[in-house]
Order: C-alpha cells, then sequence, then structure tokens
C-alpha cells in the first residue's frame, strides 16, 4: 500500500460541515487502500484566542513559552480531527510533532527541521490506523517545544513524507491550485495544472501563499511530489514537480503580491562609514528579514542604505537599529509605509530579455510609481504604493497575457 500525507489547511476545518467533508474524503482515500498521514493547521480562530491571553499579560512574551502556546493550538485541532475520525469509525491515532519525531533546532518561532525520526508513525501504519499529526511543532536538543513560523504545518507535511518515503503529498485549502495570481485580486488569473518546483519555490518566496518556501525547497530537494488542491471530489489541482527544459517554459508564470511593506533609510555622513555587511549581520542576527536592498553612493550627496521589511517586523527593526546606531554609525533611520510589492515569475525570462522593460513600460502607462526594484534571472519584483497594488497585478497580468488553464 502507498503512504500519502494529506495536509488540511485551517480554513478546511472551521465549521461542522466542512470537517465532515475532510472526514469523508479520508474515508474515501483509506478505501482505496492507502495509509494515511494527516497533518492538520490550526484553526485560526481558536489559535488567536490563546495568544490574546498572552498578550494581555505582557506586549512581548517570551519566545519559548510562545511557541508552547502556538502548539497547543495546534495539539488540539489535530486531537479535534482524530476524534471526529474515530466518531466516522476510522481508526485513527493523533501525534504531537515530537511524538512524531521532528526535531528542530532551537530557534523559537522559527525553527529549522534537523531530523525526522516516523518510527512511532511507522508503526501505527503498520497497525492499519490513520496518524494525524500536528503540524507546524517539534522539539529541540533540550526537550523544548518549538515552532516552525510561517508554513510550519505543510513542512512537516513534506518532512513527514519524505521520512516515511510517501508516494506524495496532497495540500488541501479552499482553494483549488496554484494560479497564475491571486484570482482575489486578479479575476482573470488561471489556474495552473503542472508547476515546476522551481517556478513555485520563485512565487511563494515573492508573497503567494499558498505554499510556504521551506516546503517547496524540501520537496525540490528530495523530489517529492506536491499536489495542490480543494476538497471537491472532481478536483485535479496542481501538480508540483521537477522542472522541464526551460526553452519549453512559458516567459511569464505567475504575478504575485506581498501587502504591508515598510522601505526603512539609514544614512550616513560619510561613504566610508557605510557597511552593509555589518547592518544586515546585525539584523539578520536578531531575526529580521530584509528584502530589496538599495545602496545610493553619489558624489557631493550623503550615502544612504534603503530596504524593504514585513510591517511585522518593523518595530523591531526600529528598535535594534536604535541600539545599534552608535556602532553601525548612521546619522538617521527614515521610513515609508503603506507600500506593496509586484513580482513577474517565470522561468522562460532568462532566455528572453526585455520583461522588465515592459513592467516598467506598462506601469508607467497606468501612472503606478516605482519606488524600488530588484531583479533576477527568472524574476522582477517593484515596490509600489499599496494603493496601486491590485491595479498593477491585473494590469501586468494582462500585459503577459496569462489567462486560459496552463501547464508550466
Amino acid at each position: 500500500m502507498t503512504i500519502i500525507v494529506m495536509k488540511f489547511g485551517g480554513s478546511t476545518l472551521t465549521t461542522p460541515e466542512e470537517l465532515t467533508q475532510v472526514v469523508a474524503h479520508v474515508k474515501r482515500m483509506q478505501e482505496a487502500g492507502h495509509q494515511l498521514v494527516i497533518v492538520p493547521s490550526s484553526i485560526k480562530s481558536m489559535r488567536d484566542h490563546i495568544v490574546k491571553a498572552a498578550t494581555t499579560i505582557t506586549n512581548i512574551p517570551a519566545k519559548r513559552e510562545l511557541d508552547v502556546i502556538y502548539a497547543s493550538a495546534t495539539s488540539v485541532s489535530s486531537a479535534l480531527m482524530s476524534i471526529a475520525l474515530q466518531d466516522a469509525g476510522i481508526d485513527a491515532i493523533q501525534l504531537t510533532g515530537w511524538q512524531a519525531g521532528i526535531e528542530t533546532d532551537s530557534t523559537h518561532r522559527v525553527a529549522r527541521i534537523s531530523n525526522v525520526n516516523p518510527k512511532k508513525v511507522t508503526q501505527y501504519l503498520e497497525e492499519g490506523k490513520v496518524v494525524v499529526v500536528a503540524g507546524y511543532q517539534g522539539i529541540d536538543e533540550y526537550g523544548d517545544i518549538t515552532t516552525l513560523g510561517d508554513g510550519g504545518t505543510e513542512t512537516v507535511a513534506v518532512a513527514l513524507a519524505v521520512a516515511l518515503q510517501a508516494a506524495r503529498v496532497e495540500l488541501y485549502s479552499q482553494v483549488d491550485g496554484v494560479y497564475t495570481a491571486d484570482p482575489l485580486v486578479v479575476p482573470k488569473a488561471a489556474k495552473i495544472d503542472e508547476l515546476s518546483y522551481e517556478a513555485m519555490l520563485e512565487l511563494a518566496q515573492l508573497g503567494a501563499r499558498i505554499i510556504h518556501p521551506c516546503a517547496v525547497e524540501l520537496a525540490k530537494q528530495f523530489k517529492m511530489p506536491l499536489i495542490v488542491r480543494s476538497l471537491a471530489q472532481d478536483a485535479t489541482g496542481t501538480l508540483l514537480k521537477e522542472e522541464k527544459n526551460v526553452e519549453q517554459a512559458l516567459l511569464v508564470q505567475g504575478i504575485a503580491y506581498e501587502s504591508d511593506v515598510i522601505r526603512l533609510t539609514v544614512g550616513y555622513e560619510e561613504s566610508s562609514e557605510t557597511s552593509l555587511a555589518t547592518i544586515f549581520k546585525v539584523l539578520a542576527e536578531h531575526g529580521i528579514n530584509v528584502d530589496l536592498i538599495v545602496q545610493s553612493l553619489l558624489n557631493g550627496i550623503n550615502p544612504t542604505v534603503s530596504f524593504s521589511i514585513a510591517k511585522e517586523q518593523f518595530a523591531e527593526c526600529l528598535e535594534v537599529l536604535e541600539q545599534s546606531k552608535a556602532s553601525l554609525g548612521f546619522t538617521f533611520a527614515d521610513f515609508e509605509v503603506g507600500l506593496a510589492k509586484i513580482s513577474v515569475a517565470g522561468s522562460g525570462m532568462m532566455l528572453n530579455p526585455g520583461v522588465a522593460a515592459r513592467i516598467f513600460d506598462r506601469l508607467r502607462k497606468e501612472d503606478i510609481t516605482v519606488k524600488m526594484v530588484s531583479t533576477s534571472e527568472i524574476k522582477v519584483s517593484v515596490i509600489i504604493p499599496q494603493d496601486d497594488m491590485v491595479r498593477a497585478a491585473n494590469a501586468l497580468h494582462d500585459e503577459f497575457n496569462l489567462v486560459g488553464s496552463v501547464r508550466v
């Protein structure tokens, strides 16, 4: 019998009707002869309620204790899933992340998986049970509970699939696959039938929130097939697999966006005082992720370094910069809010110059200001006013004619 790991997003578990639909689907898969490992996400309302209890005590709870709180939310949702399966006559058992052998480093809130020892999972599968594993969590070498941050549940699902030598991972959510853009933002977005790991990884890193980059990277490394789909019985979803010949790839494969971006600018008196290595090393040591970076060194003008960060890390970033001002040597730090990032990605871009020119020309025609730019062989990202985000995404989707169901 083949092993299939099935990850269910929290949006598929929020009502009794949705849970009933999940249970019915799991039963069909088991009756088809598959050994099943279920990895559910936490239910957002439940998680937020528990976290709120901590933030009423202090605005900055300790990350170690926060890990216990976030892990408890996924433990509860997985236990509820197991109870629902049992009630339907399915022999199911729930395991926490550490019981399932998910071992991590000790970086609380954003831990990375270091090893998976699925001995207990294998034992229960051999007994004919459906194993329900709490995603998003693990345990470090000191026996402390850890959580994996954004995308932790699908990353656990892929890691378990690799360790169990599963046939594939199926990721279930409210959407029926990966689209050329977010259909809630771009109504003409088309579902992609097949997508390479590389293209999905690029889109995920650029803000597409279907699958987290860590899960895609792990699947790519071990060539683990992923299917993104909804619970509808006739949904085929999107299959992620190894990349095809780049010459056969579409010029542009998708448009991604990210809202609530903030641009920070640090200024110096002299160019000799600037050090990109130093400033970004300090930010990295505090777990602050920097995205687009622009350095300005012009004669007669004080040098500056600008970079973009997510809104969630803004307050912490300002605090780190203020604490490190003397050692970093800058004279001022300024910021701009109300920004968004729009990215155009495609493997075919490396063989077709001129994509960036088309992007800038179309945004100019739409009277949309470009504030920062980042390019690579297979993507172009721009920072623009957030008020223009939806219009820009639709305009660029139209510019590259991303319509109709496609294979990439």
